[in-house]
């Protein structure tokens, strides 16, 4: 039987966000494992230092924001590349804007790379996909949702509505694909200009990244990694107690 990961390598694996911090790092990660990287991002010097640090990644200037800049990048990427196999949608902007200081302009601005980029991409990269019956989608989340810091609304709102995307998608696309395998990844608070200045280095983060973009598991879909590990899916007390009853096992987390 062939094996996933090379199928998820032998065309092309796109990042986007890949300029800088953990973007360029699952670039140069995957390039590493043997994937042909398309690197998309805003700057294109960014990008060129990104693609510097290996041959097999291509700089595609791109925001995200902008469908037709997408739909122009992946028509160059299956030109010079092939059909995406891989996408990781990394691209992100954090503003760090109090309530008083957004706009409803400055807002949906954030909502539209945030949210619209992963959906943008994605929806791209599910032509593909589809076409194939094979893929692997990676989400980079957060659990700003959950607890928004101070001056983070705009951030809060789109990477919360992002994982609802991951499951609204899982639901769409389950049944008639199940093997485009789609993960939500939070990969901890990092020393970037988005994160904390003691955060994890990056790199070190990628390299979890790149492993989970490249188990192609389908038991995988609709899980939820944080860092190297995956988060258990909630169990109520019904459950609980049933599984008692019948002397089953509760699942235990993989590790990346």
């Amino acid at each position: 039987m062939a094996d996933p990961a090379n199928n998820l390598l032998s065309r092309a694996c796109v990042v986007t966000g890949a300029g800088t911090g953990l973007g360029r790092s699952l670039a140069r990660r995957l390039a590493e494992s043997g994937a042909r990287v398309a690197a998309l991002g805003r700057r294109f010097e960014q990008l060129e230092e990104t693609a510097s640090t290996s041959p097999d990644i291509s700089p595609f200037r791109c925001d995200v924001s902008d469908p037709i800049a997408l739909e122009k990048a992946f028509s160059e990427i299956r030109g010079t590349i092939g059909p995406v196999t891989l996408l990781i949608n990394n691209a992100a902007v954090y503003p760090k804007r109090d309530v008083f200081d957004e706009s409803h302009e400055s807002f949906m601005d954030t909502i539209a790379i945030n949210l619209g980029g992963t959906f943008g991409a994605t929806r791209l990269a599910l032509d593909d996909m589809a076409e194939a019956g094979f893929g692997r989608i990676l989400n980079v989340a957060t659990f700003a949702d959950i607890a928004p810091l101070p001056a983070s609304s705009a951030y809060s709102v789109s990477k919360g509505a992002a994982r609802i995307l991951s499951r609204a998608l899982q639901a769409d696309l389950a049944d008639r694909f199940p093997g485009i395998v789609i993960t939500d990844w939070l990969p901890g608070m990092l020393d970037t200009p988005m994160g904390i200045a003691d955060g994890l280095d990056p790199d070190a983060a990628a390299l979890w990244g790149t492993r989970l973009a490249l188990m192609h598991d389908p038991s995988l879909n609709g899980t939820t990694f944080e860092m190297n590990r995956e988060i258990p899916p909630h169990r109520s007390l019904k459950r609980k107690l049933r599984d008692k009853l019948l002397f089953r096992r509760a699942p235990v987390p993989r590790e990346l």
